[in-house]
């Protein structure tokens, strides 16, 4: 009978603990839009997402060159990133041996615990003046801030590559092996298909990662209110641009610092929800 009560109330702590959570993503959930609608309604949606300009003082609010800055940081640390990934993934689960194994996985997830105002340092004093001596440009440029995020989001595409892989079961390499096929053969014919979703997952979540990170891009972008043509432009992000303005917005300005924020709260959404929907399918 103790044992009894005693798990029952383990278990309302356990969902208490779980609605709180809950709870606190839609208090956050339901300010943001509460603060950010009010403005996007009265440029207009079309206005608001499309345009062209953003002069707060002048009350124009329009985050079209925001967007397409931080899609374009996005596309170039997915460039640079999933490659490093996918290969390091499949050796680690494939081809390493327990000892390099236990040696290199944790030393690829420790990229994750650096905080990203170190990362955006070494850009500053190292990337940025190595583009602007050797390719061109001012070094402040997409082309630095994917390198940089690309090395941000490694950890979490190449973890979550490995699991997809070492669960695909061993009976698809031994099938391979049998009807002939060489060691890589079998992997990259058997084992990386099956996969596939899983490593599809990993992408869309680390291009989440991606485009909602804010203090390296602050110190690497450039922070220039331009659509990029280049790899060598700077740029600036919908998340460095209201961590830029937050501090002396007010009014209007600041709410259309909530309503960025809005649509950042949908993109990176809809990138989870995807990412969500894919793995349950790997599972499937």
């Amino acid at each position: 009978m103790k044992q009894a009560v005693r798990e029952a109330f383990i278990s309302k702590i356990l969902l208490l603990t779980a609605l709180s959570s809950i709870g606190a993503l839609t208090l956050i959930t339901v300010f943001i839009f509460a603060e950010g609608l009010p403005v996007i309604f009265k440029t207009g949606f079309f206005d608001f997402i499309f345009g062209m300009k953003w002069k707060p003082s002048r009350g124009i609010f329009s985050i079209f060159p925001m967007i397409a800055g931080s899609f374009a940081v996005m596309a170039g640390a997915m460039l640079v990133s999933v490659p490093f990934a996918l290969c390091c993934s499949i050796y680690l689960a494939e081809f390493a041996g327990r000892t390099t194994r236990a040696i290199v996985k944790p030393a690829i997830e420790l990229l994750a615990g650096i905080p990203s105002v170190v990362y955006g340092f070494i850009g500053v004093t190292v990337l940025v003046p190595f583009i602007k001596n050797n390719i061109g440009g001012n070094g402040f440029s997409v082309l630095g801030c994917s390198i940089v995020l690309g090395i941000m989001v490694l950890p979490t595409i190449t973890s979550i590559s490995y699991d997809a892989l070492r669960a695909v079961p061993d009976s698809y390499r031994e099938g391979a092996l049998a009807l002939g096929a060489t060691r890589w053969q079998a992997v990259k014919m058997a084992v990386v298909p099956a996969a596939g979703s899983g490593i599809i997952a990993a992408v869309i979540l680390g291009m989440g990662r991606a485009i909602g990170e804010t203090m390296a891009v602050i110190m690497i972008a450039g922070n220039s209110l331009i659509i990029p043509l280049s790899p060598l432009d700077p740029v600036r992000t919908l998340t460095s641009n209201i961590a830029l303005e937050m501090g002396y917005a007010s009014g209007m300005h600041r709410q259309a610092l909530f309503a960025t924020g809005v649509i950042l709260f949908v993109i990176i959404m809809a990138l989870n929800i995807l990412a969500t929907r894919v793995i349950k399918r790997a599972v499937r």
